[in-house]
């Protein structure tokens, strides 16, 4: 019995397997295929019953039904090859060679099945050689249509990629494969013989065939096939015999390439893949050179700027894989053409690509005298260059000195030993020429020419011996620079800084006397000169040159400066502006550091005393050299942190804890030092050492801070006359003791999250407490903010939720209260700040935060402040809850707020019952929008528009100028939604333009101006409207606003005409 139901299942599927082949070829159903394919996987039945059922079909003589069969088989195989023995695909094969001699119509379905053949990994040995040589007999690849092109192709890279390797398999044919191949065979006429090489030992006819099959290929999709194939055969050792040429002139009749995809091309083709794809293959062998080379020259001439590019760019890339000896022939014509592109273009990318291409066949011919004894063809291709160029140098008021310039800095650029040949040759004449020359514009071109060969034998030279052809200008050189820092013309000083940092960068060149005249020079132009050109290029040159020669400044600059200080007049600002600012620039190694930040402290020490008539903004700038030192140093050295850490904080504490105590009860001017704008930037120092201090340093730091802010120790202070047990974190005391919160934030917070703050729930009980209660504005922000910074680095646990918890119920009550109650604002700031600390770490309990403030954009009090708070959300803060702050910040926590709670906006906004309430939300939601990725806006901007719209009537100007900021990037690239509102955004701005807000008037206009570039269709009809109402602005009393118009009207006005937008 089980053999009877086995033999009926048999029956069954071959009876199905039948009938699925007859509805395909005679039916035409061509959905049976997939069934049949399903039916082979599922093991219902065999590649060899398949064949048996399909045997009246492929031996039929109408050429439509053979085609109908062998097309059943094919798309069978495209699914089943995998599946395969290595003796079915055998005979498969050859199967299917032979019908590549059937009827013409049966050739794209015999190719489609030989494609899916080849993806086959068990590939008898040989059979791809003999696939490929029926291909190429029988086979006139051009006259066939696109998919079937596609399918040769697809066979060849294939084939490549399996049967490079050429091992032979040996394998048994079973009985049934024997009888599959019967049946298969019964249907041919011969069978072709089998060959056992592999596709190298074709040797060149594989090269001629494939010749013949890519010939007049026109379809970008088959391009990128066939120029893969030929790049394999270049690449991958496949002999070209005497097909070389023919291979060449194959592929290169498509260069330079000309193609634009069409709109919306789902095959994603673009010019630039197919330019890089014939590159590598016209750049892939020397033995094209005597026909590429010629054709580059060609191409050169021509007025297409693509062309141009295309060519010099190949031509670059030949230079990698030539040889001097392929270039001999055609470096004068190459030489000739580039230098024509560089001296009479107006394209920068043409002009870049050329010096790109000298660089590339300087470089070659310096690698062929590494191994070549025959002629210099460096030298004599240089000796060409210098001749045609450098006589342009010695006229330095005409236009060819740059491209001139150019090319022999892309020369020299190449190797050393082509920098040694042109600096050699350049730099001494450019010295002459300086020293022949008064006039202070022909100067400053030299010395920028100077400048870049400089910087080009820097680049060039391995080490420090390679600057010996600098080395013997060094007298001439340095002269030439001291001179024009001599001259009292601007950017001749300038100019001559450059090139002074230039030559300090070359390790050996200058001597101590060198830069120790330099930094004379330096001192001076610090002093002396008001110009903010010359100033910048001071500091920047002492930057440059401190980190090579830090002794000269610590002897020279240092001292200098310092007196200058201590002695300019107080109406002399801005000369100690300049000398806080270069003591910090130079203070790049510890040394330095060691000898300036003292300075810097001596500075604050004389402004609490009141000495020296310094102001509040001197003091503000010292404070911010002081920073800039310690995230300049601190990075690269342990000994500078050990200072700040041992010196400069206990130093800037005292200091400030001085000033507070004497602010207390003084009827008298107050010390600079209890400012806000001076605390704030003690801020940044502390917060900027503390971030980056030592693990240990940190530690200690940390401990020392909560010891004074909660124990009143000052025992690590420079001052032993503060009373002991100094209460700084109590409520009733002082605002300018309470104040000095503001600097236990900067070190707590700034913190590493692996460093342990000690006491750490005393102290934010405390910060809680003063946040709340204390009515000194900076004292209760700076509490809040230090309290959400630690609450954000703490560990999640039960601890930081039931910390969490407290604090919410707390401000929860102070908010709920009665309006009149004089700690609502502290209690909003201290809610605002913990909800951003929570927020940016996805804390599920910032849910409940910043629900309150959604809440309260409804409150007659706080409204207007809670919808400037999301503002506050979306930002990076500059002191607290940011990553160089090491806090923790999720990414895209922007994108998730808003997905969450946007459709919490819309609510209210729709409930809000006056005026003043929408106005609080729509100013929140602009906010909100305004700070999420363009790519984001995009796609939330259609539902949202009708609401940004309605806030730019809203008469709030700051809700206008939030939505305005929000809209004007994806005014660039406008999305359908937005278009269809055209007509009522134009309205809109076009009131705007008139609004008493200058920032108002500006952004509008730029609004306006972006919309020019809509789609000319869209914006034709609104052209008068707004040419009439843009009239106006052009006579704002604003010279901002007036711009902005005259660029916006320009561009609406041009629409439409000939040539215009």
């Amino acid at each position: 019995m089980p053999h009877q139901e086995a033999a009926g299942a048999m029956a069954a599927d071959g009876a199905l397997l039948v009938s699925l082949v007859e509805e395909y070829v005679s039916g035409l159903q061509d959905s049976k295929a997939e069934d049949t394919a399903a039916g082979i996987k599922a093991n219902q039945f065999t590649i060899l019953q398949l064949v048996e059922a399909l045997g009246v079909s492929l031996t039929s003589t109408q050429p439509h039904t053979r085609a109908r069969g062998v097309q059943l088989l094919s798309q069978v195989l495209l699914q089943c090859h995998g599946d395969l023995s290595e003796s079915e695909v055998e005979v498969l094969i050859a199967f299917y060679e032979n019908r590549l001699k059937d009827h013409y119509v049966t050739t794209p379905v015999v190719l489609q099945g030989l494609n899916a053949l080849t993806k086959s990994s068990l590939l008898p040995t040989g059979s791809a050689v003999s696939m490929l040589r029926s291909l190429f007999q029988d086979v006139h690849v051009q006259s066939l249509m696109l998919a079937e092109r596609a399918s040769v192709y697809s066979m060849l890279l294939n084939l490549m990629e399996s049967r490079e390797a050429g091992e032979k398999r040996p394998y048994q044919l079973s009985p049934c494969h024997i009888q599959m191949s019967v049946k298969l065979l019964s249907t041919n006429r011969m069978f072709p013989p089998i060959c056992f090489q592999e596709l190298k030992g074709l040797g060149a006819d594989f090269v001629f065939g494939f010749v013949q099959s890519v010939d007049g290929e026109r379809d970008p999709r088959n391009l990128m096939l066939a120029f893969q194939i030929a790049k394999n055969i270049i690449y991958r050792g496949y002999e070209l015999g005497k097909f070389a040429e023919e291979l060449f002139e194959v592929t290169s009749c498509y260069f330079p390439i000309d193609f634009s995809p069409p709109p919306n091309d789902p095959h994603g083709i673009t010019q630039e893949m197919l330019i890089l794809s014939l590159r590598a293959v016209l750049a892939g062998t020397p033995r094209f050179a005597e026909f590429l080379l010629p054709l580059i020259i060609e191409k050169l001439d021509s007025d297409i700027q693509s062309a141009k590019i295309d060519s010099l760019q190949t031509l670059t890339a030949c230079t990698s894989a030539y040889e001097h000896k392929d270039l001999a022939e055609f470096l004068s014509g190459l030489w000739a053409s580039i230098r024509r592109e560089v001296f009479q273009t107006a394209s920068e990318r043409v002009e870049s690509a050329g010096l790109a291409a000298l660089t590339g066949l300087t470089s070659c011919l310096s690698r062929s005298i590494l191994s070549s004894d025959s002629e210099d063809s460096l030298n004599s291709f240089l000796e060409v260059v210098l001749k045609d160029c450098q006589h342009h140098l010695c006229e330095p008021d005409l236009k060819l000195v740059w491209p001139s310039a150019k090319l022999l800095q892309a020369a020299s650029s190449a190797s050393y030993r082509a920098c040694h040949i042109v600096a050699a040759a350049v730099i001494p004449a450019l010295v002459e020429q300086y020293n022949s020359r008064t006039q202070g514009a022909h100067r400053r071109t030299i010395l920028e020419v100077m400048q870049g060969f400089i910087h080009t034998v820097k680049n060039t030279s391995q080490s420090a011996e390679d600057s010996d052809v600098l080395m013997a200008q060094r007298d001439s050189l340095c002269a030439v620079v001291f001179s024009a820092l001599s001259e009292n013309q601007s950017d001749l000083q300038v100019t001559s800084m450059r090139v002074l940092s230039a030559l300090g960068q070359q390790t050996g060149l200058l001597l101590e006397s060198d830069v120790e005249r330099a930094v004379d020079h330096l001192n001076r132009l610090i002093l002396e000169e008001d110009d903010s050109g010359v100033s910048v290029a001071v500091i920047v040159c002492a930057e440059s040159l401190s980190r090579l020669h830090p002794t000269a400044f610590i002897t020279k600059m240092v001292p200098t400066l310092k007196q200058e200080i201590f002695s300019a007049e107080s109406s002399q600002h801005a000369a100690r502006q300049r000398c806080v600012s270069a003591l910090a620039a130079v203070s790049t190694q510890p040394s330095v550091v060691l000898e300036s930040a003292p300075v810097l402290l001596e500075v604050l020490s004389a402004a609490h005393a009141g000495r020296g008539g310094f102001s509040v903004e001197e003091v503000v700038a010292v404070c911010f050299s002081l920073q800039r030192i310690a995230d300049q140093a601190l990075d690269t050295s342990q000994e500078t942190g050990r200072f700040f850490h041992d010196i400069i904080i206990p130093r800037l504490l005292t200091l400030a804890l001085q000033a507070a105590l004497q602010a207390e009860g003084s009827s008298g001017p107050c010390s600079p030092l209890v400012e806000e704008a001076v605390l704030s930037a003690m801020v940044g120092v502390i917060s900027a050492t503390c971030a980056k201090l030592q693990p240990d340093l940190a530690g200690q730091t940390a401990s020392r801070m909560v010891s004074l802010f909660l124990e009143g120790d000052v025992s690590f202070l420079c001052d032993d006359s503060f009373p002991p047990h100094i209460q700084l974190l109590k409520p009733g005391e002082s605002w300018s003791r309470s104040q000095m919160v503001c600097l236990l934030m900067a070190c707590v917070c700034s913190l590493p999250r692996s460093v342990e703050v000690p006491q750490v729930e005393r102290l934010m009980e405390q910060l809680e407490e003063l946040s709340i209660t204390c009515s000194h504005a900076l004292s209760y922000t700076s509490a809040a903010k230090c309290y959400a910074g630690l609450v954000n680095k703490r560990p999640a646990g039960e601890s930081l939720s039931a910390l969490i918890q407290r604090s919410t119920e707390r401000v929860s009550s102070v908010l709920d209260a009665s309006p009149a109650s004089p700690q609502r604002t502290q209690a909003f700031t201290l809610l605002l700040w913990l909800a951003k600390g929570l927020l940016i770490r996805y804390h599920p309990l910032s849910t409940p935060l910043t629900d309150k403030l959604f809440c309260l954009l409804g409150d007659p009090e706080l409204g207007s402040p809670a919808a400037d708070s999301f503002s506050l959300l979306m930002s990076d803060s500059a002191d607290v809850l940011n990553r160089d702050c090491h806090a923790d910040v999720r990414m895209m926590y922007r994108q998730r707020f808003f997905t969450e709670n946007s459709a919490k906006l819309l609510e209210g906004f729709n409930s809000a019952a006056t005026t003043e309430k929408k106005s609080s939300y729509l100013k929140a939601l602009s906010q909100l929008v305004s700070s999420l990725p363009k790519e984001v806006q995009l796609t939330e901007l259609p539902a949202l528009l009708s609401l940004l719209l309605e806030a730019l009537s809203c008469p709030d100007q700051g809700v206008q100028l939030s939505t305005l900021s929000c809209l004007e990037p994806v005014l660039m690239e406008p999305p359908p939604a937005l278009i269809q509102q055209l007509e009522a955004l134009v309205t809109r701005l076009l009131v705007l333009t008139c609004s008493p807000a200058m920032t108002v008037r500006i952004s509008s206009l730029r609004c306006l101006h972006a919309m020019s570039r809509f789609p000319e269709h869209e914006v034709i009809p609104l052209r008068a409207r707004v040419l009439r109402a843009l009239a106006k602005p052009l006579d704002d009393k604003k010279r901002l606003v007036r711009s902005e118009a005259v660029l916006a009207r320009a561009d609406w006005f041009l629409l439409g005409s000939p040539g215009g937008k």
